[in-house]
């Protein structure tokens, strides 16, 4: 894929930075009127409901839409018709069901927020945020509003407001499935193991593979309730570190990894850097090596179509990544195959995120550095490897204006002297010396850049260093160029990728850069933007990313990207 690389205008940045701070702004006053709102109690479900809830999608649209047919703007079947389809990724045809019942009640708040719900899908999250803000201003009462409104905070790192509004929607509705889900994940561990015990006692909703995972995740708890690790930790001294890395050559795509070395207990292994995945993954015989036991099962999932592989949890007494030791810290191991590229695993960037990233690319170096202090914040926090949520017996704000307990009441002690905060959620900061910085969104490992295609389509792509070939979507491709069959040989952790197509000429434009390309690869991308929640429009790979010095603050949802074509790329 011929590519080349120019400065550009942050026009993409701005546009979305704008909206977004636009609409956090305007509604910092709302979520204070949710105060006198009436708590919501559901109705017994009607058969379509029973149908969803049980995950019979299919069954579940033909009678909501049987029910709309005599009532067009009935507010309950509208609701569960478009959330029906956005369950079965049917998310063109939602957008037409909310743009029907718009038709007919413009104004209708109910109905804007579920054209938010939609934008958000689509991979609009800047245009969900006006919606939003239009249908909270029509109505602040809407728990559903409040759940979308923290679920945009939580993509765009605000997670203490995104903690707020989501308490509020579970004041105002704790029934919804939906917002029971979100809500139960923050709560500490035994009350977290109760409350997923419950919510999995009926139906929710959730299809097979949302169940098995919520199973998986519950196994994990409850060991971890049962037989607690010790918690992750740096061991040595260290507070910055520069680590070289190498190249190698991948067997299936003839394109170059970059990998690190690491100690797992003591045994040396060779990882692929990759910001794409999520914390360690090694295979079965680096395990066995290193002497790593099984903890918990669970399914390891990426690019492919032969569906998630088998693995299991494990914990490391040691890691060493370079002058770094880091003890108790968890990996994930897949089993039963050898890992797509000649090397032990992977590491994602993610698991540095309590440091300032830094990817050298051009000078084949990982820094790691300390991220700016928040203001007010513990300078004392110890620096570990992000693999896992914190379990502690308390969870949130340490700030009792926001603390409650799981029952919505507020704690009963007077207000105390405000010290510094050692525990988060916290919102973004953006210090001064990182104003320069490409705000991201961020879901769990993804680091999802807005991206200009052909100056005009904007666009959600994952930066991921795993991915040799910087890739897109076909249908994001065919609306600015011409796609074609390619027979070309694409393999990640989940197997090889059944249909690949070839895409003229595009220019992506990201952060303050420009890149031209032609013959651009197009894979499928809809299991991603499940797993993302978000329309993802496909992945800024090696071929883009491997040119530059790629600066990354995981803590805060924040990029640069520098090009100096001075600089020889060293492959």
């Amino acid at each position: 894929m011929p590519v080349q690389i120019s400065i550009s205008q942050k026009f993409t940045q701005m546009l979305v930075r704008t909206a977004l701070v636009a609409t956090i702004l305007a509604l910092c006053s709302q979520n204070a009127l949710a105060a006198s709102c009436q708590v919501v109690h559901h109705p017994p479900p009607t058969e379509a409901d029973q149908a969803r809830l049980t995950a019979n999608y299919t069954k579940a649209e033909k009678l909501y839409r049987t029910a709309l047919a005599a009532n067009p703007v009935d507010r309950q079947f509208t609701e569960g018709l478009v959330r029906t389809l956005l369950l079965d990724q049917k998310v063109q045809e939602a957008a037409d069901a909310v743009q029907t019942a718009l038709a007919a009640q413009p104004k209708s708040p109910a109905f804007i927020e579920l054209r938010a719900e939609v934008e958000f899908r689509q991979g609009e999250p800047w245009t969900a945020g006006q919606s939003v803000r239009e249908s909270m201003e029509l109505d602040p009462c809407n728990p559903r509003t409040h759940l979308l409104w923290s679920e945009l905070l939580d993509a765009d790192s605000f997670y203490a407001s995104a903690r707020k509004s989501l308490l509020i929607a579970h004041q105002l509705d704790s029934e919804d499935p939906d917002i029971r889900s979100d809500w139960m994940v923050t709560l500490p561990l035994k009350q977290r193991i109760a409350e997923i015990e419950s919510y999995l006692s009926a139906p929710t909703g959730d299809d097979a593979e949302s169940l098995r995972h919520w199973h998986e995740y519950l196994d994990l708890l409850k060991k971890r309730a049962s037989d607690p690790p010790k918690p992750c930790r740096l061991a040595s001294q260290v507070k910055e570190a520069q680590l070289p890395f190498t190249t190698m050559r991948s067997p299936l795509t003839d394109g170059v990894a970059f990998g690190l070395p690491v100690k797992l207990n003591n045994r040396n292994s060779t990882l692929e850097i990759d910001t794409g995945a999520g914390g360690i993954l090694v295979s079965d015989s680096v395990a066995k090596h290193a002497g790593l036991k099984p903890f918990s099962q669970v399914g390891v999932g990426g690019v492919g179509d032969d569906g998630d592989k088998k693995g299991y949890t494990a914990y490391a007494d040691s890691i060493q990544i370079g002058n770094m030791e880091f003890q108790n810290c968890m990996v994930t191991v897949v089993t039963g195959r050898t890992l797509p590229l000649s090397i032990d695993g992977l590491i994602g960037t993610d698991v540095f995120s309590s440091f300032l990233v830094t990817l050298d690319y051009p000078g084949l170096k990982l820094l790691l550095s300390p991220l700016p202090l928040r203001p007010g914040e513990d300078a004392s926090a110890a620096l570990k490897l992000n693999m896992e949520e914190e379990d502690e017996d308390s969870s949130g704000p340490t700030d009792e204006k926001t603390k409650e307990s799981a029952d919505g009441a507020k704690p009963d002690s007077a207000p105390k002297t405000a010290s510094p905060q050692t525990h988060g959620p916290f919102d973004r900061y953006i210090a001064p010396e990182m104003a320069d910085y490409t705000p991201v969104y961020r879901t769990g490992q993804y680091l999802i850049v807005p991206t200009g295609l052909n100056y005009s389509k904007i666009k959600l792509f994952i930066l991921d260093t795993g991915a040799w070939e910087t890739i897109i979507s076909p249908q994001a491709a065919r609306e600015v160029t011409n796609v074609h069959d390619a027979y070309l040989d694409v393999e990640g952790v989940n197997g090889k990728v059944d249909k690949v197509y070839g895409a003229d000429k595009i220019t992506f434009r990201f952060g303050n850069l420009a890149q031209k390309a032609e013959g651009v690869v197009a894979i499928d991308t809809s299991k991603t933007s499940k797993d993302a929640g978000m329309e993802i429009s496909g992945f800024l790979g090696a071929t883009t990313l491997g040119k530059l010095t790629v600066h990354i603050d995981y803590r805060d949802g924040l990029v640069k990207f520098d090009y100096d074509p001075k600089r020889k790329i060293p492959f």
